[in-house]
């Protein structure tokens, strides 16, 4: 007889998942994609957030269903797998790895850029290594500084959004929707947006220490989501109204330089401080999820089966958290920031392209939109990941082809 594997313990109630999935999505847009999403969309933008919002909220629906169902770590990883076999699970699984690895980097280097931009590479491995150990503690710390990190990043937030629209600065014209850039253009700011958004996520990956989950993390997604979308519409509208979409494209820190213009100063550094705590919140939020999603990759033997170990006295997947940790911090050392955003947004889109196909061949809900709302989803992340820039697009394909590859080069090991 097989000997039960060891579980995490169940310690997130509704209210700790909510935090956790804020704590990923609050920051990581704002700060990081606002400006590419506007350069790519132009008078476009708002229009770009509300399609990247509608495909979120297909995903989160999904991810909602599922998650109730398969109440393990690992997220749509266990669904594709449970629902559409092994390949499209490990196909998912890797996504996301491979993704949210880049985005952990990314995160890293926001961190170090907005501290000490001289030694930014250096900040951010100090960054991972902090954050690694607070996750090592057992998931009731990580959560406890999640909790300080998204009440410090929604006041920092909240002050942008008065002081902007409080200006003599403000100007409603330049919130006029149009597609100056054309549908294209919108749908490359809603695929990059998207990347925001992906923060849910980590609700359901987290689903073996959710308490309740069927009853929790159907409540906890969307209310996450739907606060996330609140903020990010309040802040893009304050600072379109200031800098309009033109100048938010060329604004090198968006938020900063909307402060500035709306000639409140003593707020820049407010929102430096801001920005590179939302990093933080962001990045604690995304090694939760890499290695949760590693810890169910390992207990397949997907990848070294020594990462499914859960620590005995912290309950947590310490070796996946480690070697996440490990290569990540190495990542944040040698690499640039640049391009990790699209990269993440493929990587994430087919992870959720897999989620919503998982979700379709559940039994209809009462609802009548149980099969709409997963096919549109599908048919969104499909869309948004090859409207992304070439280049994340190609880049993104072939790692997940590699990805294939690997899969199918160790089945046939195992057939001979």
């Amino acid at each position: 007889m097989t000997p039960p594997r060891p579980a995490l313990r169940r310690t997130l109630g509704v209210g700790d998942a909510v935090v956790i999935g804020l704590g990923s999505m609050i920051g990581a847009g704002i700060f990081a994609a606002l400006g590419p999403a506007a350069r790519a969309a132009g008078s476009g933008l708002l229009l770009g957030l509300a399609v990247a919002a509608v495909v979120a909220y297909c995903n989160a629906m999904s991810s909602a269903r599922l998650a109730a169902l398969y109440p393990a770590s690992g997220g749509t990883y266990v669904y594709g797998r449970e629902r559409l076999g092994a390949f499209w699970g490990y196909l998912a699984g890797w996504s996301f790895i491979v993704g949210k690895t880049a985005s952990c980097a990314a995160m890293a280097l926001t961190v170090g850029a907005y501290v000490w931009p001289s030694q930014a590479h250096a900040v951010a491995v100090a960054a991972v290594v902090a954050l690694t150990a607070v996750n090592y503690g057992g998931m009731q710390k990580s959560a406890w500084m999640t909790r300080v990190i998204v009440a410090v990043v929604l006041a920092v937030l909240a002050s942008v959004v008065v002081g902007c629209l409080g200006s003599d600065a403000v100007d409603a014209g330049r919130l006029g929707i149009g597609l100056s850039s054309g549908a294209g253009g919108v749908l490359q700011a809603a695929g990059l947006l998207f990347f925001a958004f992906a923060g849910y996520a980590r609700i359901a990956t987290l689903g073996e220490e959710v308490r309740d989950p069927a009853r929790t993390i159907p409540r906890a997604i969307p209310l996450a989501l739907g606060i996330a979308l609140a903020v990010y519409a309040a802040v893009t509208v304050s600072v379109v109204s200031v800098l309009g979409t033109d100048g938010l494209g060329l604004a090198a820190a968006p938020l900063a330089d909307a402060v500035r213009a709306a000639g409140l100063p003593g707020l820049v550094p407010i929102v430096r401080v801001g920005a590179a705590v939302a990093a933080l919140g962001s990045l604690l939020a995304l090694i939760l999820g890499v290695s949760r999603t590693t810890l169910a990759m390992a207990r397949d033997r997907h990848l070294p089966h020594a990462l499914a170990a859960v620590h005995p006295r912290f309950q947590v997947p310490h070796r996946a958290e480690l070697a996440v940790g490990a290569v990540v911090a190495v990542l944040s050392a040698t690499l640039d920031v640049r391009g990790a955003i699209g990269f993440s947004s493929f990587g994430v889109l087919a992870y959720y392209a897999i989620a919503n196909a998982s979700a379709w061949t559940l039994s209809p809900a009462p609802a009548p939109a149980s099969r709409v709302v997963p096919a549109l989803g599908l048919l969104g992340c499909v869309t948004l990941a090859f409207a992304l820039p070439g280049a994340s697009a190609v880049v993104g394909a072939a790692v997940l082809a590699v990805g294939a590859a690997a899969y199918g080069v160790r089945m046939w090991a195992a057939s001979r």
